[in-house]
């Protein structure tokens, strides 16, 4: 029985793991009492018997976290932004590379790849790998995202009855192109520049989109690579040239684990978008097949793909 403690379980993200854990037979959860989730010791001895811990916390109390468990043998796997860039941990997107996915199995460090980043460079990634886009294309992306993502505080102000009624329309937030996921998905891709990115909140709960735009570019050449990339995979898929539908909605994967990537346009412009659930592939689902990784186990055990 391997034992796992969530370190921010009354978060979005750390509920949506124990939701995914609460139904496998392998697993026991470390829990502690309310009164203790912030206890400094408390929580260095329920990481320092755990297996595995997942750290669904701000980026300083993560870093305090992975201090607290020094000298213990413990396998982590950080969900929030502090560790991904950092060459000592093994960035958690299997589906990249098997160098990726070799990584994370033989790491006791795991950064959990961000939600709108996950999207980003699971379409850009292989394009950079093998040839199709230079690493100093000039990208420019939006991502498209449910209100889930900004935690407890955005979703009580977009579920309170007497909220700002412009929230019915979606918003451009960072504005400032300074969003916190640009040095990983330059990193991770090997870019030259980050990429001009702007994220969209909209008003519903879970669901991602996230869209890259290739000027210059056959879609059918970045269709084939994407394709022949995640041939065989089972979390990350394509869907066929031009979609399965001919519009895209930010929620079709809502609830589920899994990522559909969509290439679309013609022989000189090219639109390719990944979509998932920001609580499922973009944030729990992933860290679940992290940890499914490290475990050994069939990577989508547990998930609902």
């Amino acid at each position: 029985m391997t034992k796992v403690f969530i370190d921010g379980s009354a978060g979005t993200t750390g509920l949506r793991i124990a939701d995914r854990l609460a139904i496998r037979t392998d697993i026991e959860l470390i829990k502690l009492p309310d009164e203790l989730r912030k206890d400094a010791n408390a929580r260095k001895d329920a990481l320092s018997s755990a297996d595995i811990a997942f750290l669904c916390l701000p980026d300083a109390a993560a870093v305090e976290a992975v201090a607290l468990a020094e000298g213990s043998n413990v396998k982590i796997i950080d969900t929030s932004t502090a560790h991904r860039t950092d060459s000592n941990w093994a960035y958690g997107f299997a589906e990249l590379s098997p160098a990726h996915r070799e990584a994370i199995r033989s790491s006791k460090r795991v950064a959990n790849p961000g939600c709108h980043a996950s999207g980003f460079i699971a379409s850009v990634y292989p394009l950079v790998a093998h040839g199709i886009i230079p690493a100093d294309f000039p990208l420019t992306a939006y991502s498209l995202t449910g209100y889930s993502g900004g935690g407890k505080s955005l979703i009580a102000e977009y579920e309170d009855p007497n909220r700002d009624p412009r929230h019915d329309s979606h918003r451009i937030y960072g504005t400032t192109l300074k969003h916190k996921h640009l040095p990983e998905m330059q990193k991770i891709c090997g870019l030259a520049q980050p990429p001009v990115f702007s994220p969209i909140l909209g008003d519903f709960y879970e669901g991602m989109a996230t869209t890259i735009l290739l000027p210059g570019f056959d879609c059918r050449r970045v269709w084939n690579c994407l394709s022949a990339h995640y041939e065989g995979e089972k979390i990350v898929t394509v869907a066929p040239l031009g979609g399965d539908e001919s519009v895209l909605y930010a929620s079709t994967l809502a609830l589920k684990d899994s990522m559909r990537i969509t290439v679309s346009g013609h022989e000189s412009q090219t639109m390719v978008t990944a979509l998932f659930d920001n609580l499922g592939k973009g944030a729990s689902g992933a860290a679940i097949q992290n940890m499914n990784i490290l475990l050994g186990v069939d990577e989508s055990t547990g998930l609902d793909i």
